[in-house]
């Protein structure tokens, strides 16, 4: 009879942590000027962490580890994830690029940091959110806290861009690599989508010199942390010492053997390693 107690106890107990974890995470539309931006608030601190995700990323598909389990490592933190205008669920508007789509991504970044209260946070930025991320910190210093970056450099150049025109055409992805990108915006979408994408960040090579945020990074004054898979084949290995020559207080970790997902890959070690660093007084 003990043993049934104990084993009934048990369950109930560890249903209630599972459904106060799951009310913990809220998913909601914020007006930013006239776009409606869905974002996932998870954790209840004073204190925000922004993530930013990758290219036609969203909350979900590109931070489910860290929106799930960093509130347990930042209790003093509310942790935020959104959709960038026109992906994922913050559609509409149809997504527009252009050679300012980054520095307009970042501008609206920081306005919808401000309309929930949140005026001043840190930011996990991933590729793309990297890049957005790098702008943000240095055009917005007063509201960048700290910044942590990986899977992302300053610019492109001309061998990036020739990898960028090799997987173009998504019929030449594995389903593997699709399927998560087609779930959310449907296979004929997504192929549209990602050529969109590679033609614009392509038109920066063309008609900017590959320049993202060269002049950015040279203004950040926030506490940075660089993290990088070594195998990542989506980024030059140029892109490590570049910053790093740039932000030369900035703390770096590297992963042996991580690719351009290594917060994916190696979830507990990412998380424990960035929440360490958010916690750390200056």
């Amino acid at each position: 009879m003990f043993v049934n107690t104990l084993s009934n106890f048990l369950k109930i107990s560890r249903t209630h942590l599972i459904r106060n974890m799951h009310n913990s995470i809220k998913e909601h539309k914020v007006k930013v000027g006239n776009v409606d931006i869905n974002i996932v608030e998870a954790g209840s601190g004073n204190n925000s962490v922004l993530l930013m995700p990758g290219a036609l990323g969203s909350a979900w598909t590109d931070f489910k580890p860290q929106i799930e389990n960093l509130p347990k490592l930042l209790p003093n933190y509310t942790i935020i994830a959104w959709d960038p205008p026109g992906y994922g669920k913050s559609i509409p508007p149809k997504r527009n690029f252009g050679l300012a789509f980054f520095q307009d991504d970042a501008k609206c970044a920081v306005d919808l940091m401000k309309s929930i209260n949140r005026p001043k946070f840190s930011i996990l930025g991933w590729s793309d959110g990297g890049i957005t991320a790098l702008i943000m910190a240095g055009r917005y210093t007063e509201n960048i806290e700290k910044l942590a970056i990986w899977g992302a450099g300053a610019y492109l150049n001309k061998e990036e861009v020739k990898a960028l025109q090799n997987i173009r055409d998504v019929n030449k992805w594995s389903p593997r690599m699709r399927e998560p990108m087609e779930q959310v915006y449907g296979a004929e979408r997504f192929a549209e989508l990602w050529g969109e994408w590679t033609d614009a960040a392509i038109d920066f090579y063309t008609h900017c010199d590959g320049n993202f945020c060269r002049s950015e990074v040279t203004k950040i004054k926030s506490p940075t942390f660089i993290l990088h898979g070594k195998k990542d084949p989506m980024i030059a290995a140029e892109h490590i010492p570049y910053l790093r020559q740039r932000l030369p207080f900035a703390k770096y970790h590297e992963f042996p053997d991580g690719k351009h997902n290594i917060h994916l890959r190696y979830p507990d070690e990412f998380n424990k390693l960035v929440s360490d660093f958010f916690l750390t007084k200056l």
